[in-house]
């Protein structure tokens, strides 16, 4: 029977790895490592570092195939998820074949937690032959923040929603919300809110050595975190991040 474990590694720093991923990673037959290009190459070598450093089962093999892109123009958006994440699917399923058969443990070491805005979970639920999934979880990059910022997420008593960057432009501030947490935002949606009374922290590549944060009155900083974004992104070609609203009376 093929056995499918879905692992937790943290935002970028392998310290962040639970005891319950190093046995995860060493109970597999085989690891699978997508590659996503040569723009982001450092999160396939973070994947190559944590084997290297954690792996002690010398039968544990690792193989390494290529990620499909999304394609960006597909006008209806869920379309175009679906899609890509068929071609995923058809990708690890393909992989595993080839390089393990339809017997045996398979692992991934999934960015943050397969639980929070990740689509691991739902692509794995179309493999063929359907695996046994296991999930290990993981350092969430909410949970980063607000250690690199050395905030509590939530006010005492009080709720927060977590969203998009595509959900904050589109929609706008969410109704009965005083914090907000955004993730997957690839434009600075912040730049759509009025800026008056809103407080922001914000972190790129957190856990990483390159890790940037940066926090203050959302008018003030707003046009400093867009720069360094910018900036960023010229230098690694790449940007994952993540950052918290709050409404500050």
């Amino acid at each position: 029977m093929l056995r499918l474990s879905l692992i937790g590694i943290g935002c970028g720093d392998p310290e962040q790895l639970t005891l319950a991923a190093i046995r995860a990673i060493n109970a597999a037959d085989l690891v699978l490592i997508p590659r996503k290009g040569t723009a982001k190459s450092d999160l396939a070598d973070l994947r190559r570092t944590i084997c290297a450093d954690v792996l002690t089962n010398d039968r544990t093999r690792i193989a390494e195939f290529d990620l499909p892109v999304r394609d960006a123009s597909e006008a209806d958006y869920r379309k175009g998820v679906d899609d890509w994440h068929a071609s995923v699917a058809a990708a690890w399923s393909q992989t595993i074949a080839d390089r393990l058969g339809s017997d045996g443990r398979v692992a991934l070491l999934i960015w943050g937690d397969p639980s929070l805005y990740d689509s691991s979970l739902r692509i794995a639920r179309r493999l063929e032959p359907l695996p046994k999934i296991e999930v290990v979880p993981g350092i969430t990059s909410i949970q980063a923040l607000c250690a690199a910022h050395a905030l509590p997420l939530n006010d005492i008593g009080e709720p927060f929603l977590v969203t998009t960057g595509r959900r904050l432009r589109e929609g706008g501030w969410p109704i009965s919300a005083d914090t907000v947490v955004v993730m997957l935002d690839g434009g600075a949606a912040f730049r759509s809110l009025d800026p008056n009374g809103l407080h922001i922290w914000w972190g790129a590549y957190l856990g990483m050595p390159d890790q940037i944060i940066i926090s203050g009155a959302l008018a003030d900083v707003g046009p400093r975190i867009v720069a360094a974004r910018q900036q960023a992104r010229e230098r690694h070609g790449w940007i994952m991040d993540s950052y918290i609203l709050k409404r500050i009376p």
